[in-house]
């Protein structure tokens, strides 16, 4: 599911975004979607206040490499976006050579 791109449209100035579970991330979304759920999963259980303290290093941890491949999948989408843009050809100059 990772090439499939998701559909946008645009959002009321009184709509929220529900973010999904991380099964229904799993079975249907996009991996930027299972990222996010997972994400917000593990912050929930590094604020829960019956995480045991041996878990918080790990969970943590995980935390921060979540949010890397989020912005790594952000920044590839933005260089993605760049290419898009149409260019006009310039006038060839062959003294430039």
């Amino acid at each position: 599911m990772a090439g499939r791109k998701p559909v946008l449209r645009a959002v009321g100035a009184d709509e929220r975004v529900i973010p999904k579970t991380v099964t229904e991330a799993a079975k249907f979304g996009t991996t930027r979607e299972l990222l996010d759920a997972t994400r917000d999963r593990i912050a929930e259980a590094v604020e829960a206040p019956n995480t045991a303290a041996r878990d918080l290093a790990a969970l943590t941890k995980r935390l921060m490499e979540t949010q890397r491949e989020i912005e790594a999948i952000d920044a590839r989408d933005m260089r993605e976006a760049d290419q898009d843009v149409e260019v006009s050809d310039g006038i060839f100059d062959a003294s430039a050579v």
